[in-house]
């Protein structure tokens, strides 16, 4: 009768182990793009977080590359599942926020390009919002365009409707 302890250990293939290394190795760029709150907010070796702090201050090509093929193999010793999630949270943060402000991009430039029925259809899902203001600032940010002065009403309008699309709290 076979036992499961007579089984030849089988390790990884070749390409199985280099896309890992390059895997860690990428994971490690994420930790040099860090700041060093973010960095002290992961649960990494000292070692490592060593490794990465010198990987940013070090300028030369050569040396650059090997100080993240070193900071791959420290990161084949290190628990990376926390330090994958915590750059996923980061990214998916940086998406949200890119979404919002795309939002608010997209609703001042209607509101300046199309006028009142672009406003109609904004107080229609913002009741609350100064509507007087906002078609000043919109009317403004038009007169700016078309004279090719300095975008200031469009940027005060942009300020408005982050404040009303993004209520403090």
């Amino acid at each position: 009768m076979k036992n499961e302890d007579d089984a030849p250990y089988e390790r990884p293939s070749k390409s199985a182990a280099k896309r890992e290394a390059q895997e860690l190795q990428e994971l490690g760029e994420a930790l040099i793009g860090m700041s060093d709150e973010q960095l002290d907010a992961l649960p990494l070796p000292e070692r490592l977080r060593d490794a990465v702090i010198a990987a940013r201050r070090i300028t030369s090509h050569g040396a650059r590359l090997r100080q993240r093929q070193f900071i791959g193999k420290l990161m084949r010793k290190a628990d990376v599942e926390p330090i994958r999630a915590a750059i996923d949270a980061r990214q998916e943060a940086q998406r949200t926020e890119a979404r919002r402000f795309k939002r608010i991009e997209t609703w001042r430039d209607r509101l300046v390009r199309e006028g009142e029925p672009a406003l109609a259809e904004f107080a229609a899902s913002h009741p609350a919002a100064d509507l007087a203001e906002l078609r000043s600032l919109s009317v403004a940010a038009r007169a700016e365009a078309a004279e090719n002065r300095a975008p200031r009403a469009a940027r005060e309008l942009f300020q408005r409707l982050r404040a009303i699309l993004e209520p403090a709290g």
